[in-house]
C-alpha cells in the first residue's frame, strides 16, 4: 500500500516551492505560505479542488498514472520526482514518457510524393509527426515536426487573424479531441493538452463543457494568408488503417483563384522548384 504519511509530504514539499509565475499564473495577493495554493495545483492539474485535497491527505485510494502525471506537470516534477510520486501514490513505477510515434516510411514517401498539396501527418494528440515542403509554404517556417496543431489555434491570436472560419475549424477541434480523449481515457499527453486548454481559452473551456463529440474529416475554409491574401480550401482527413490512430491532413484549393495562390506559395523562390 502507498505510503500515505510520506505523500502528504511530499505534495506538501513540491507545491510549496513552485511561484505562481514558474506556472503562467498571476501573483494576485500576498500569501501566508511560499508556493502554490492547492486550488492552483487542481486547476493546472485539471481536477477538482476537493479530489486534490483528499489526494495530498491521502484519502483518495489509489489514483491513475494519468491524473498522477497531471499533478506531476503541474508541480514541474523531475523525471526522478515523478517516480518518486508514482511509487509512494500507486505503489508501482510509472509508465514511460510518451514518446510520439514516428510516421511510417511510406507515408512519408507518399507526403513527399504531392509536392503541390500541402500535406501533413498527425497523431491523436494533434501533434504533428511529418509534413510535406507545400505544408510550410502554406503555414510558414513554424510549422514542423513535433509542434501541436491545436495549441496556437486557441492560443496564438494571429491564428484567429490567419483562419477566417476559426469558430467553426476551433469548434471541431474541441469535438476532435473530446472523442480521442473518449478512446484515449489514461494518455498523458493528451490530458495535459486538454486541461492546459481548458485553464488558458474560455473559448475552448466553454465548447469542452457543453460536451460536444465529433470526428473532423472534411470541409471547407477560408484562410488570411499574409501574403497570397484569402484563400478558399478544402480539406480532408484521412485515418490511417494500422492500429496508430495517425491521420493524413491534405489540403485542396477550392476554386481557381485559390489554386494560383497555393501554387505561387509553393513555388516562389523559397519553397519548391517548378518543373518546366
Amino acid at each position: 500500500m502507498p505510503n500515505r504519511p510520506e505523500l502528504s509530504a511530499f505534495l506538501r514539499a513540491m507545491r510549496a516551492r513552485v511561484q505562481p509565475d514558474d506556472v503562467g499564473l498571476p501573483a494576485m495577493s500576498r500569501r501566508r505560505t511560499p508556493g502554490l495554493r492547492r486550488q492552483e495545483v487542481a486547476q493546472l492539474a485539471a481536477v477538482s479542488i476537493d479530489w486534490y485535497i483528499r489526494l495530498e491527505q491521502g484519502r483518495v485510494g489509489v489514483p491513475g498514472t494519468a491524473v498522477l502525471d497531471a499533478v506531476a506537470q503541474a508541480l514541474k516534477l523531475t523525471a526522478a520526482e515523478r517516480h518518486h510520486l508514482h511509487l509512494i501514490a500507486r505503489g508501482e513505477a510509472p509508465p514511460p514518457r510518451h514518446v510520439p510515434a514516428p510516421a511510417s516510411e511510406s507515408l512519408q514517401t507518399l507526403l513527399h510524393s504531392m509536392p503541390t498539396v500541402p500535406a501533413w501527418i498527425l497523431d491523436f494528440r494533434f501533434d504533428v509527426l511529418a509534413h510535406n515542403t507545400a505544408a510550410v509554404a502554406l503555414f510558414g517556417p513554424g510549422f514542423t515536426v513535433g509542434i501541436n496543431t491545436a495549441k496556437p489555434l486557441f492560443l496564438d491570436p494571429a491564428t484567429r487573424d490567419f483562419q477566417l472560419d476559426w469558430t467553426r475549424i476551433a469548434r471541431e477541434h474541441v469535438g476532435n479531441l473530446r472523442a480521442n480523449l473518449t478512446r484515449h481515457p489514461d494518455d498523458p499527453r493528451l490530458r495535459s493538452l486538454v486541461g492546459e486548454l481548458r485553464r488558458k481559452s474560455r473559448d475552448f473551456a466553454t465548447w469542452w463543457d457543453d460536451q460536444t463529440v465529433q470526428e473532423r474529416t472534411n470541409g471547407t475554409k477560408r484562410i488570411l494568408h499574409p501574403t497570397a491574401g484569402v484563400m478558399t480550401l478544402r480539406y480532408d482527413v484521412l485515418a490511417v488503417q494500422d492500429g496508430s490512430e495517425q491521420r493524413l491532413s491534405v489540403i485542396t484549393p477550392a476554386d481557381t483563384d485559390a489554386e494560383n495562390a497555393l501554387r505561387a506559395l509553393i513555388f516562389q523562390p523559397h519553397g519548391l522548384r517548378a518543373v518546366n
